[in-house]
């Protein structure tokens, strides 16, 4: 290994760095363009709803319909919750833990679920939490390794669903194919008829470059006849405000019910004021759309100076890869170092995604795969924290 590359990385931590890219947050100009929600005066009743009151556990009638329209679901199958779609995607979970029709889960003996890998860390804990054991597939370029997944579900049994990011895969980026959506659903459907197709759509709306064109999963399913064992959730958590959002859901029969059964018990009513605030700022899908650009346009310059920064890497070190929406980058290297990498990162005053966060349990079997969150810093602050990234990569790389 050159020394100049070992002194240098000596000089980097010198410097004394204290830069955090460890989530996918929106930055404060992001944030800004949604002020308005902060301020905006909203009438105490709509129609006949006391929106200060108890009632419309489900959502009011405009942000079911802007739900409606965001999945390119009927509004009868939509609901609106609070925050985030991990939220629902929880209270999904709990409610068929606790009374899933044919039989609860939590009656079955050594549960197990699909999680395509890389993936959300988050899923991982909740499902963790269940003691649902996870099995892992890998991503292909348009979406599931469907030979992997057949064959994973030929050898295993209680396989109660798979959970995945549909667009802008969280954290490698993939858009799955209309093809691959539809494969997966005659897969899954073919293994049992309870089969739980859950879709998270986080990052819907958020393309930042030309992004292929992928039908609306609710259509698919509906083409599919799975709409029965498909539920489908989204979120404004980086739209508007995190923890300030709305959420929502679409899903049918046995699970539409379950979702109300459960935040019947959870939920005396949703914030309607909060609900009436949104659909006063996003008048319709378009304005979302638009509201979204404006967001594009701060993100892309970022993406574009890692993207530079990675290019500088041989691909005997690692590849990266390049999605056209959402907020990571997924970073794999050739060799076993990804734990090595986070950890001469650090001293230098960088802090990454822990090593084995894009899989279950935390343990990346390669330890070769980190996740770079290139949005909530300045532009200048990324350009530093990528450069010792790559410096980082080559020691590790020279080293391993």
């Amino acid at each position: 290994m050159s020394e100049n590359i070992l002194t240098y990385f000596e000089q980097i931590k010198a410097q004394g760095l204290s830069i955090d890219i460890t989530r996918g947050k929106p930055d404060a100009y992001q944030l800004d363009l949604a002020n308005e929600l902060l301020s905006m005066n909203v009438e105490p009743f709509d129609g006949d709803v006391d929106l200060r009151n108890y009632g419309e556990p489900f959502g009011i009638q405009d942000a079911r319909i802007l739900g409606s329209d965001l999945l390119s679901a009927p509004v009868d199958n939509v609901i609106t919750g609070e925050q985030s779609s991990l939220m629902l995607t929880y209270q999904m979970i709990l409610s068929k833990y606790l009374f899933a029709k044919s039989v609860p889960w939590k009656d079955i003996e050594a549960p197990k679920f699909i999680c395509p890998v890389p993936g959300f860390d988050r899923h991982f804990r909740m499902l963790e939490d269940f003691g649902i054991e996870m099995i892992t597939v890998p991503l292909v370029e348009d979406g599931v390794d469907l030979d992997v997944l057949s064959d994973a579900l030929q050898t295993n049994s209680n396989v109660l669903g798979i959970i995945c990011v549909p667009r802008h895969s969280n954290p490698s980026g993939e858009v799955y194919s209309d093809e691959n959506i539809n494969e997966l659903f005659k897969i899954g459907r073919h293994y049992s008829e309870d089969f739980l197709f859950l879709f998270d759509h986080a990052y819907l709306v958020h393309d930042f470059l030309p992004t292929k064109d992928q039908t609306a999963v609710w259509k698919l399913a509906e083409q599919n006849s799975t709409t029965n064992q498909t539920v489908v959730v989204t979120s404004f958590s980086k739209v508007t405000f995190g923890g300030g959002g709305l959420s929502f859901m679409a899903a049918a029969s046995d699970n539409l019910d379950l979702i109300k059964r459960i935040r019947g018990s959870m939920v005396i009513c949703p914030d309607k004021v909060n609900q009436k605030r949104h659909t006063k700022f996003f008048k319709d899908l378009s304005a979302v759309k638009d509201h979204m650009k404006k967001h594009a346009d701060l993100i892309r310059p970022k993406f574009e100076i890692a993207y530079k920064a990675l290019e500088k890497l041989d691909k005997d070190v690692g590849e990266y890869s390049q999605p056209t929406g959402g907020y990571f980058i997924t970073f794999k290297s050739q060799k076993p170092i990804a734990s090595k990498i986070v950890e001469l990162c650090k001293e230098a005053g960088v802090l990454l995604t822990p090593a084995g966060a894009t899989h279950p349990y935390g343990k990346d079997p390669k330890n070769n795969t980190l996740r770079i969150a290139p949005t909530f810093i300045s532009e200048k602050e990324l350009e530093i924290a990528m450069d010792v990234f790559i410096t980082a990569a080559q020691i590790a790389h020279n080293q391993g």
